[in-house]
């Protein structure tokens, strides 16, 4: 028996606190309720109050389970169809201070370090930009190499041509919520 999942000895069954906190985790998955109070939204589905949510997500935080909390944007809804990977190949010792000026960018949606893939990838700096038409994207992208001084990294810009279903993490096995 692990403390994650307490049991209860008279009946060997989940306990009612293990029970809301599955549910919590299945919820999860699903994405935070668009509410002022997305807390208060989980605790009242689950039966646990607003705080013990928070402490629980806390808690699966610290111990792993739970890497970050993000958002999954569907860019084609918004009307965002030429979206744009940047592949950088920047020396290793500045990778996090370009990685941060990068992310700073009001026009990079997502910016993250990747390991090489040598001889055939040497990139190891990503980043997204997004925008209605592929002219405008590669605009941003000019303005941003001119304003960060990055035109002797090389890079090259991948446009997505398909959208794949986006979710976001998993916490309950298929079936067990």
């Amino acid at each position: 028996m692990n403390s994650a999942t307490p049991f209860s000895p008279e009946t060997s069954r989940p306990s009612r606190e293990s029970e809301a906190h599955r549910r919590l985790r299945a919820l999860l998955e699903q994405g935070l309720p668009l509410t002022p109070r997305p807390w208060q939204a989980l605790a009242e589905q689950t039966g646990l109050c607003e705080q013990e949510v928070m402490a629980s997500v806390r808690r699966w935080q610290a111990e792993g389970m739970i890497k970050r909390l993000g958002l999954v944007v569907r860019h084609r809804r918004l009307g965002l169809q030429a979206n744009a990977m940047v592949v950088w190949d920047v020396p290793d010792d500045e990778v996090t201070p370009l990685g941060r000026r990068l992310a700073r960018e009001t026009a990079v949606t997502l910016c993250y370090r990747r390991p090489r893939r040598l001889p055939d990838w040497p990139y190891n700096l990503f980043c997204m930009i997004h925008g209605a038409r592929r002219e405008r994207v590669l605009l941003e992208l000019a303005a941003i190499i001119e304003r960060l001084d990055l035109a002797a990294l090389e890079h090259r810009v991948l446009f997505s041509t398909h959208a794949y279903r986006q979710c976001g993490g998993r916490y309950v096995r298929e079936g067990a919520a």
